[in-house]
């Protein structure tokens, strides 16, 4: 008789270690689960689609940018690019290699086996180390190349041919500083805007106002789609989406005025024998501006279409900087321009009354402090005799903006602080926040400053020096323009502004998207009278003063001139800053001109023949 052997039932802690390790290992089954399926799902959907969806962008219009008459400044080209999508490359190496090769004589348009067998080598190995999916292979193809491969694309997986625009600017050195330019993305920005629809083979802008209103101009592209199986035959194609145009852009910009105002400016440089100036001309009702003008200029052109790498070398490495925007990015020394500054803000601050007579003998004598024996000598630039403030500013005396500045003898002074207070009030020392990128906010120097960047003190003749525009001040073109605006226009201070207005459709028929409203920065808290006494010093400076080539002007005149040292010997930085007519300004023009060999009456030239054309065409 066989021995009856029972099975140990499970303990009771068993059966729970098992209960527990399997609701265990479910949760985590269902938790992968729903980690696929919901929080995942999107993202694999996406890859799944990428494996048999090919998407060839269309590419909208870019917007058009026009004068404020409607004069066409930038249009745009057709153009065509051969891009590769690595994911439809043929796997098989030898058969690869046939078709780079085939690509590389067809770009290179070369029968010759070294050229082509070179090629190839370069296009594969830059094939092979893109970590993008498609990349560009030649961009705006010339008509005989387009012809061949359009003949070969079908027979060269991966590759395609897709339609662009490039811009065409229509007088690219007149206005290349104003509207920028456009150039292919780069990968550090493709990255950036992979997000918002951008394409390896997009163009994008870079520089101007093609940068500053991207999003505007550049529209919408719209989606072609290619489906294909899982062996790589096409299963169905078509628009999914169309394209919507860029909108476009109108400046307070006057195409005519900027042409003239760069042609009178290059005459006059090249006639000194210098390269390098600025002008900015602004309606000093609203603050738009309606010319920008930096110098040395160049072709936006060059930018749009095949820009090869000698010539951006060329253009980057010129000494004379034409990509720089002296007019909104360019620091200097003021010189006299400062002055009705200065006048202004001894006039609210009550130091001196207008009609209080200073005595100029040519100089100031300041003693100092610490040794009597020692003298500072602060020289002008001729003997005034007596002066008030209308005079001293028609003349430009130094001797009354020492003392009304830095206070002399018993005429107390303004001090750097209150200085420093005024000019940061008309704009100086921060950015008036135009429309265009890289504007610098300039320099106004205070003791601190001095202290921290020079370890030295702040001394009398360090505000002396600011009193009339010298020293360590620096401002651009463009700050000073916008100051002399608040003064034409007795105490508004307004943002510049390129745009007046975005619109849509055609120049017959616009649609008014979006009108730019006039930005008031600030209204100067200086009283009407006190504005009137520096106007009245400025028309003066144009009857019998230092500005009196003006004087013949169709139109009443208010003007104050500037020259400012610069570290080279005998050169100086010309300034003039007119707004006219006298009595209702309709515009406010600055000109800037760099190292004028001695004081020669450079930007006076300039701006006499600029507005003389301005007021009789």
């Amino acid at each position: 008789m066989k021995e009856l052997k029972f099975e140990v039932p499970p303990s009771r802690n068993t059966l729970i270690s098992l209960l527990v390790f399997s609701i265990i290992i479910l949760l985590t089954l269902l938790g992968k689960t729903f980690q696929l399926n919901i929080l995942e799902g999107k993202n694999y959907t996406n890859i799944a689609k990428r494996n048999f969806a090919r998407i060839t962008p269309i590419r909208a219009d870019r917007g058009i940018i026009y004068d404020q008459s409607f004069e066409k400044l930038v249009s745009n080209l057709p153009s065509f690019d051969l891009v590769l999508d690595k994911r439809d490359l043929l796997k098989d190496d030898d058969q690869k290699t046939k078709e780079i090769e085939t690509v590389a004589r067809i770009i290179t348009r070369s029968d010759i086996p070294a050229v082509i067998e070179k090629d190839s080598e370069i296009l594969k190995k830059e094939i092979i180390d893109s970590k993008e999916i498609k990349m560009l292979i030649s961009e705006n193809l010339d008509h005989e190349t387009l012809i061949i491969l359009e003949t070969e694309v079908n027979n060269l997986a991966g590759f395609q041919i897709e339609k662009n625009t490039v811009r065409n600017y229509l007088d690219g050195s007149f206005f290349s500083q104003v509207l920028g330019y456009t150039g292919r993305i780069n990968s550090e920005e493709f990255k950036d805007l992979s997000e918002k629809n951008y394409f390896i083979s997009d163009y994008i802008g870079k520089q101007g106002l093609e940068k500053s209103y991207e999003e505007i101009l550049r529209g919408n592209p719209g989606i072609f789609e290619i489906q294909k199986d899982a062996i790589g035959n096409k299963i169905k194609e078509g628009i999914t989406s169309q394209p919507e145009p860029g909108q476009s852009l109108v400046l307070w910009l006057k195409a005519d005025l900027q042409q003239k105002l760069q042609q009178e400016l290059t005459r006059v440089i090249n006639d000194i024998g210098i390269k390098k100036a600025a002008a900015v001309a602004m309606d000093p009702k609203t603050g738009g501006v309606l010319a920008l003008v930096s110098l040395p200029s160049f072709d936006n052109n060059v930018f749009s279409q095949n820009l090869s790498e000698e010539t951006f070398q060329k253009i980057k490495n010129d000494p004379a900087q034409p990509l720089f925007n002296r007019a909104v990015s360019g620091k200097y020394a003021s010189g006299s321009t400062i002055k009705p500054l200065t006048a202004t803000a001894a006039l609210q601050e009550k130091i001196i009354s207008p009609d209080k007579e200073i005595i100029d003998i040519g100089y100031i004598e300041v003693k100092n402090q610490y040794n009597p024996e020692i003298s500072y000598i602060y020289h002008d630039n001729a003997i005034h005799g007596l002066v008030d403030m209308r005079k001293a500013l028609a003349v430009s005396c130094n001797v009354y903006f020492y003392t009304i500045g830095g206070g002399y003898k018993n005429q107390p002074g303004l001090g750097s602080v209150k200085i420093k207070n005024y000019l940061n009030l008309f704009g100086w020392g921060e950015k008036t926040k135009i429309d265009l990128p890289q504007e610098t906010t300039g320099l106004i120097p205070d003791h601190n400053w001095k202290e921290k960047t020079l370890n030295e003190t702040w001394y009398t003749g360090d505000t002396y020096n600011l009193s009339i525009g010298q020293g360590f001040l620096q401002v651009s073109p463009l700050q000073v323009a916008a100051s002399f605006v608040a003064i034409a226009n007795n105490g508004n201070l307004f943002q510049p502004q390129l745009v007046k207005k975005i619109i849509s459709g055609s120049p017959d028929s616009p649609e008014t998207v979006k009108e730019i409203q006039p930005v008031l920065t600030r209204a100067l808290p200086i009283d009407s009278a006190n504005l009137q006494v520096v106007r009245e010093g400025m028309r003066d400076s144009v009857i019998y003063g230092s500005s009196s080539i003006l004087a013949n002007l169709p139109v009443k005149a208010a003007a104050k001139t500037g020259t400012a040292q610069t570290n080279k010997d005998n050169t100086y930085i010309n300034w003039i800053t007119v707004f006219a007519p006298y009595d209702n300004p309709e515009i406010v023009l600055t000109i800037m001109i760099e190292g004028v060999p001695g004081l020669r009456a450079a930007s006076l030239l300039v701006a006499n023949e600029t507005l003389r054309w301005y007021f009789t065409k």
